[in-house]
C-alpha cells in the first residue's frame, strides 16, 4: 500500500464516521508562540480552548508538520524525520474515549490489515476508564501504564493538554527485546497516540507545568504518523526507504557515489540528506525563506547540514537541484505545489547552497587548523575566540561549529564565544534633553480640577483647535498662579487639548499657545494625575492670564516624526516576538522624533544576523502599506482578538487597541501614522544589554533613517574612491591592505631588532679591546687571569 493510498484509506475512514475533510494548513503557524506548525491539533487550538466555536463538530486532516527538537537523532533511528505527515481525526465536545480508541482500533486492523496480535497499548498512569475500554479490545497483558513524560500530551508551550493513550505495533523479537513498549520502543514501534484533550497548561519547563484549567469541553485529538505507518506497510526498516523518501536517497546515494546499506556511517549521512532535503522543500513551498532567526534559521540549518554532509560524503558539486528534483517526483502526487512552483522552490534551495558553499570551504580549514593546534598544546577544548573567529570572520555558525568539534571529539568554550559577542556590540545610547516638569505637589492641581473638570484629548483627529486656560501652575513653587510674563516658565492647563502628554514610551508634543497679544512654547506635556494634562511653557510675547483663550498648534512635522517612531515600535515588538518567541516582551520604549529605543525580555544576546532580519522583516512589513487602525473595546474583547498588553501598564474598562494590518495588534494609547508605508524606513543601530534578560534595541525611522543610510552610502563611496576599489571588492582590499600593512610591521620590527643586535656586537667588541689594554698595565702574575676573564 503506497503512501497516498494510506493517506486516502485513513481520510476516507474518518469521513464515512461523521467527520469532516479538512485541508492540511501551512507550517507557518498561525499561533504565536509556534514558529512551525509542530503538531496536527495547532490549527484547531482556538478550538480546543474555547476562543473560537469549531466550525464542525468532528473534523479529520492529514497536516504537514516540522519537529526539530530530535534533530540529532534524524538519521539514527527508524522512528524520527525532521518532516511529516500527521493523520489526525478530531472532536470538539462531540465524543471522547469511547468512540476513539475502537475508532483507532477499527481502522488499523479492518483498514489497514494489522493482526490485533501484534498490537500494544499504553494508557496514563490513573487513566482507568481508557484502560477498560481497551481490555475490551486487546489481553490486558497488552495494555501497559506510563508516565507523564510517556503518556500526557501537550504542544510543549502553554494551550491544550491531556492524558493519552498510545497504540503500538510489534515488529518482531528481530527489532528487539520482549515486554511491550515500556521494555523496547525499537522493537514496539508506536504508531497512534490518542490525545483526550481535558485541560489547559501553563509555562513549565519540560513536564513541569501547572494545569490551569479543564477547557469548556472534553476533546479528542489523535495523531497518527503517515510516514511510520508506511514504514510498516510497507515492510521496510525505515521511514526513510519508504516510497516517498526512497527516491531521494537514493539520488543522495548517486550524487555522493555512496551505495546506500555498505556503510552504516555513510548511511546516517544519507539518511540525513534525504530527510533534510524533504523538509526543506516543504519549508520553502509554504513561503519560508533562510534568514538567520525565527522559521528562515530552521530552513537554513536544514540545507546546511545536508549540503555538509553530502560534501563529507564526496560530493564535489551541487547538489540540491537534482535532489529538490527527487523530492517533486516523489512527494508531487499528494503536494502538486512542489511540481507547479519547483523552478522557485529549487532556486531557493540552490542560491543558499552556493552561498554557503564559500563559507563551508574557508571555515572548515580554518576549523581544521585550529582543531590541529588544540590537540598539540595536548587539549580538547576549542577556545572561544577561535569560535568566535569562524563566526564574524568567516560567518559559520556556532551551531555548525559545535557539531564539527564534537565530530572531531573536541568541545568549545561556549562561554568564551557568548562574551566576545558581547563585547562586540556596540552600544549608543541615545537620551533625550530634560524637559521634564518636575515634582510638584499635586494639591496644586486639586482646585483646577474641582472647576474645570478634566482635560479633553483631541489630538488623535486633530493638531490644533481654540482652547481656554483653566489654570497656571509655577513650576518651580507647584503654587497656583494668575498671570505668567514674557521669560517666564509656568505649567498650563487647557479645558480641551490637542497636545499628546508624555505616555506609553512616546515624547510629549511640542509647539506653541498663540493668545491675543503674545505666545507661549510649549516645551513638555505630561499627566501630572490621570485626568489632568500640564503643558510646560515659556512666555515670549505678553502676559499669559487663566480664562485666555489660546489658539493650540502642535508641532505636525514633530508629530508625525514621533508617530512613525511609535508606529514603527509596534512592528519591532512583533518582529521580535516571531523571530524570538512569545516571551520577547515589551519591557520599556522611547518613540521620539526619528528615532526609537525598544527594551524586551529575552535570554541571551541577540546576534546580528537576527537583528538584520529583523529589520527586512519591518521594511518589508512597511512596503506593504498596510491600514493602521485604532478602535476602543472592553479589555476581553481586546483579549479574545489577541491585543498585546504591556506587562506594568495599568488599564481600564475600555482600552484603545491599534493594529497594524494583520501583523501587530497592541493596547496603546499613542498616536500613529495611517498606514505603514508612512514609516519610509526603519534602520536598526544597535542592540545591547540593559539588565540581566532584558535587552535594547536602537533604530531610526522616515528620514533620519534615510540620512543615515545615505551618509553610510557616501563613506563607502569614499572609501572606495580612496582605494581605488569598487564597493563590493572594499573588504577584501581592505584586508589585504591590512594583512600587507602587518607584514610590514613585522619586517620593521626584524630590521630594527637586528640593528640593534648589530649595535650591541661592535660596543662589545670595544669595551673588550678596551680591557685589554688596562690588563696590559696590570702586575704580570694577573694578567692571564685577568685577560681570560674579560674574553
Amino acid at each position: 500500500m503506497d503512501t497516498a493510498q494510506i493517506r486516502t484509506r485513513f481520510l476516507n475512514h474518518f469521513a464515512g464516521r461523521g467527520h469532516t475533510v479538512v485541508p492540511s494548513a501551512s507550517l507557518i503557524a498561525q499561533d504565536p508562540t509556534l514558529l512551525l506548525v509542530n503538531a496536527g491539533m495547532v490549527p484547531f487550538k482556538p478550538y480546543f480552548l474555547g476562543d473560537l466555536a469549531a466550525p464542525w463538530p468532528r473534523a479529520t486532516s492529514v497536516q504537514k508538520v516540522v519537529r526539530t527538537v530530535d534533530i540529532d537523532n534524524v538519521g539514527r533511528t527508524a522512528r524520527h524525520a525532521s518532516f511529516f505527515q500527521m493523520c489526525g481525526n478530531f472532536s470538539f465536545g462531540d465524543y471522547f474515549k469511547a468512540e476513539a480508541i475502537p475508532f483507532a482500533f477499527e481502522l488499523l486492523v479492518d483498514g489497514y490489515g494489522f493482526n490485533p496480535d501484534d498490537l500494544w497499548a499504553t494508557v496514563y498512569l490513573d487513566d482507568d476508564e481508557a484502560e477498560r475500554i481497551w481490555q475490551k479490545l486487546l489481553p490486558a497483558e497488552r495494555i501497559q501504564r506510563r508516565g507523564k513524560e510517556d503518556n500526557y500530551w501537550s504542544m510543549g508551550v502553554p494551550g491544550p493538554c491531556g492524558p493519552c493513550s498510545e497504540i503500538y505495533f510489534d515488529r518482531g523479537p528481530a527489532f528487539g527485546r520482549e515486554g511491550g513498549p515500556v521494555a523496547d520502543e525499537n522493537r514496539y514501534l508506536e504508531v497512534w497516540n490518542l490525545v483526550f484533550m481535558q485541560f489547559e497548561r501553563g509555562e513549565g519547563a519540560g513536564y513541569e507545568f501547572p494545569i490551569l484549567r479543564e477547557l469548556p469541553s472534553r476533546n479528542i485529538d489523535t495523531g497518527m504518523g503517515l510516514e511510520r505507518m508506511a514504514t510498516i506497510l510497507q515492510s521496510v526498516d525505515n521511514l526513510y526507504e519508504i516510497d516517498i523518501s526512497r527516491p531521494v536517497l537514493d539520488t543522495a546515494g548517486r550524487l555522493t557515489g555512496t551505495s546506500y546499506g555498505a556503510d552504516a556511517g555513510a548511511d546516517v549521512r544519507l539518511r540525513v540528506i534525504a530527510d533534510h532535503s524533504r523538509t526543506a522543500a516543504m519549508l520553502i513551498s509554504d513561503g519560508v525563506m533562510p534568514s538567520n532567526e525565527g522559521r528562515g534559521y530552521v530552513l537554513r540549518r536544514l540545507l546546511r547540514r545536508a549540503v555538509r554532509d553530502a560534501r563529507l560524503l564526496g560530493a564535489r558539486e551541487p547538489v540540491m537541484g537534482e535532489l529538490f528534483a527527487a523530492v517533486g517526483q516523489a512527494m508531487g502526487p499528494i503536494y502538486p505545489e512542489l511540481v507547479d512552483d519547483a523552478e522557485t522552490i529549487t532556486g531557493v534551495a540552490v542560491a543558499e547552497e552556493a552561498s554557503f558553499a564559500e563559507t563551508l570551504r574557508t571555515g572548515t580549514t580554518i576549523f581544521d587548523t585550529a582543531a590541529r593546534q588544540v590537540r598539540a598544546a595536548g587539549s580538547t577544548t576549542l577556545a572561544g575566540d577561535e569560535a568566535f573567529k569562524l563566526h564574524d570572520t568567516y560567518g559559520f555558525p556556532i551551531d555548525l561549529t559545535l557539531e564539527m568539534a564534537a565530530e572531531a571529539g573536541l568541545s568549545v568554550d561556549e562561554a568564551g564565544f557568548r562574551r566576545l559577542m558581547e563585547r562586540q556590540r556596540q552600544t549608543a545610547k541615545a537620551d533625550r534633553a530634560s524637559r521634564r516638569i518636575g515634582n510638584l505637589d499635586l494639591s496644586a492641581f486639586r482646585p483646577i480640577l474641582a472647576a474645570a473638570g478634566p482635560t479633553t484629548f483631541t489630538g488623535y483627529e486633530e493638531l490644533t483647535r481654540e482652547s481656554t486656560v483653566v489654570g497656571l501652575v509655577g513650576i518651580a513653587d507647584g503654587l497656583g498662579r494668575m498671570t505668567a510674563g514674557a521669560g517666564e516658565e509656568v505649567g498650563v492647563v487647557l479645558d480641551i487639548t490637542p497636545f499628546y502628554a508624555e505616555s506609553g514610551g512616546q515624547e510629549a508634543d511640542l509647539g506653541v499657545l498663540r493668545f491675543d497679544g503674545g505666545e507661549v512654547e510649549v516645551l513638555d506635556v505630561q499627566r501630572p494625575v490621570p485626568e489632568l494634562v500640564l503643558h510646560r511653557v515659556r512666555v515670549r510675547v505678553g502676559e499669559l492670564k487663566v480664562g485666555d483663550q489660546v489658539h493650540a498648534d502642535v508641532d505636525a512635522g514633530r508629530r508625525r516624526a514621533v508617530s512613525r517612531s511609535h508606529t514603527a515600535t509596534h512592528l519591532v515588538h512583533a518582529a521580535f516576538r516571531r523571530a524570538l518567541g512569545e516571551g520577547a516582551t515589551q519591557a520599556g520604549s522611547l518613540n521620539s522624533p526619528g528615532r526609537l529605543r525598544f527594551d524586551f525580555h529575552t535570554v541571551g544576546a541577540i546576534p546580528p544576523s537576527v537583528l538584520a532580519d529583523v529589520e527586512d522583516e519591518i521594511n518589508e512589513v512597511a512596503l506593504r502599506d498596510l491600514p493602521v487602525r485604532a478602535f476602543v473595546t472592553t479589555q476581553d474583547e481586546a483579549r479574545r482578538l489577541g491585543a498585546m498588553a504591556l506587562f506594568g501598564e495599568k488599564y481600564g474598562d475600555a482600552v484603545r487597541v491599534v493594529d497594524v494590518g494583520d501583523y501587530a495588534r497592541e493596547l496603546c494609547g499613542g498616536t500613529h501614522v495611517g498606514s505603514s508605508a508612512q514609516l519610509g524606513a526603519v534602520k536598526l543601530l544597535s542592540e545591547s544589554s540593559i539588565s540581566a534578560g532584558t535587552r535594547r534595541v536602537e533604530g531610526l525611522v522616515g528620514i533620519d533613517a534615510f540620512r543615515f543610510l545615505a551618509r553610510e552610502h557616501l563613506l563607502v563611496s569614499e572609501l572606495a574612491t580612496a582605494i581605488k576599489a569598487r564597493p563590493d571588492e572594499l573588504v577584501d582590499r581592505v584586508g589585504d591592505i591590512v594583512g600587507r600593512l602587518r607584514d610590514a610591521e613585522r619586517e620593521l620590527d626584524r630590521l630594527r631588532a637586528a640593528a640593534v643586535l648589530a649595535g650591541l656586537s661592535g660596543l662589545q667588541m670595544h669595551r673588550a679591546h678596551h680591557a685589554e689594554e688596562l690588563i696590559g698595565r696590570l702586575p704580570d702574575p694577573l694578567v692571564a687571569g685577568a685577560l681570560q676573564l674579560a674574553r
